[in-house]
């Protein structure tokens, strides 16, 4: 079996896989992948962790911790820090790995464990079946799971205390030089999550007013009616304050939403034609995936962009952009990835790429994204006891051939299985937005009725 969904380990704290007692054996069994792979004899491998504001971000951390140091691993302590900081100081400190604890966008009772590899990307398959395969072997034991053969091996754990100001300069160093936010009203969401601090700082730094909202995290109010999954009050905000732009991040600080001077909500995908069509430099090609909206693809078309659809998930976005050799892809949730500025989909610095833009044409963003325009998209999320394949059960199946050659042409129906909880989502495009809402609420109830 495999421990690994689409985005890393993930589930409710105090339940399989997410409890004290499992985290400190992952933790020791990718010590020892790490130490019977390092080439260096005159060092230890490191691993960099980071976390984002969950109360229980703190057990874990410190069963992590405990499970390298067993290893024979050095451990370097962030703290809370967004996702995309921890994966640039995994190759800043030259560390064998990076690690993140955090449920992204989910409720703060959920938690979850993300590994980087040493230059900052996604984990391998290859290194993910060998930690997969000894952390089988570990479980089934039933003494002696995690030996300790010499106790002058053990590791250490220090605490970097200027994380946040290393991220910050990195992030503010993807910004223009010959530009400056003075003129600018920002208003960001930090969906008291671990961009919390950091990314106010970055752009009050570069001149801007910034207007922060859900910046004082509790452990228990990340991602609650806030941040990129309820940009609501941000759209708000940035009417009530007159503001140039909005900018929302999730809760880890990968995913990225963003507002308009009139209120409009700027989704990935809006983002994503932004930076590919409307830049000085456009891009050669852009990487979106099963989820973008048939409007991107459409408005890239007329720009002579070319467009590929990979599998749900960032780490399928980066793989089809160094197949390809292209820099720029993304997700409507707002994962974006910019390889030339970074090597992992990040919040704040796809924001500040937009708002370069703005300052290069010297438009508001409601002026760059005049030429896009998306096709009616209905998504369904319907949540079950446990994860079933719908595609298992003939009914189901004949309803989605049904509904997908009564789209032909012009629109799109996409049925998958979420990878970090149980629940399938049921994506409905097309030219009409009325069959659309009508479409996907009847399928997601006929996928209710035999599932659930």
């Amino acid at each position: 079996m495999s421990y690994f969904g689409t985005d890393g380990i993930r589930g409710k704290f105090g339940q399989l896989p997410i409890t004290p007692d499992f985290i400190m054996k992952l933790g020791y069994v990718t010590g020892r992948v790490l130490v019977e792979s390092n080439t260096n004899s005159a060092r230890r491998p490191s691993v960099i962790i980071g976390k984002d504001t969950r109360l229980s971000g703190y057990v874990i951390e410190g069963a992590l911790q405990a499970g390298f140091n067993a290893a024979g691993v050095d451990v370097h302590m962030l703290g809370p820090l967004p996702t995309p900081g921890i994966a640039h100081l995994t190759r800043s400190f030259n560390a064998a790995a990076g690690v993140v604890i955090s449920a992204s966008h989910n409720p703060y009772y959920d938690n979850g464990i993300k590994l980087f590899s040493a230059d900052g990307k996604k984990l391998s398959d290859e290194v993910q079946d060998a930690i997969n395969h000894k952390m089988k072997a570990i479980m089934e034991a039933k003494d002696e799971g995690m030996p300790i053969h010499d106790p002058a091996q053990l590791g250490k754990t220090t605490r970097i205390n200027d994380a946040k100001g290393r991220y910050i300069e990195f992030c503010k160093g993807s910004f223009p030089y010959q530009y400056d936010l003075s003129d600018m009203t920002i208003v960001v969401d930090c969906a008291n999550g671990a961009g919390y601090s950091v990314a106010p700082r970055v752009l009050r730094e570069l001149g801007a007013n910034v207007i922060a909202m859900h910046n004082n995290p509790d452990g228990m109010n990340i991602n609650a009616d806030c941040g990129s999954t309820h940009p609501e009050g941000l759209q708000q905000a940035v009417l009530d304050h007159n503001a140039d732009v909005g900018i929302a991040l999730d809760g880890d600080g990968d995913r990225i939403v963003m507002v308009d001077d009139q209120g409009k909500l700027v989704d990935g995908d809006g983002i994503i034609y932004v930076l590919a069509t409307q830049a000085q430099n456009k891009a050669n090609g852009v990487a979106g995936t099963l989820m973008s909206n048939m409007g991107l693809e459409l408005a890239l078309k007329e720009h002579s962009i070319a467009f590929s659809r990979a599998k749900v998930g960032d780490r399928y976005v980066m793989q089809d952009l160094e197949a390809n050799g292209w820099i720029l892809g993304g997700e409507p949730s707002g994962h974006i990835l910019c390889l030339d500025k970074s090597r992992t989909g990040d919040a704040i610095i796809a924001g500040l790429q937009i708002l370069a833009v703005m300052k290069e044409q010297n438009k508001a963003l409601s002026e760059l994204t005049d030429g896009f325009k998306s096709l009616p998209q209905k998504l369904v999320n319907v949540r079950l006891s446990d994860m079933k394949d719908p595609f298992a059960y003939d009914e189901l199946v004949v309803a989605f051939d049904k509904a997908r050659a009564t789209l032909q042409g012009r629109g799109r129906l996409l049925i998958r299985q979420s990878g970090t909880e149980p629940m399938i989502r049921v994506m409905v495009e097309s030219d009409d937005e009325i069959e659309c809402d009508v479409m996907a609420n009847d399928l997601a109830d006929q996928i209710k009725a035999v599932l659930d």
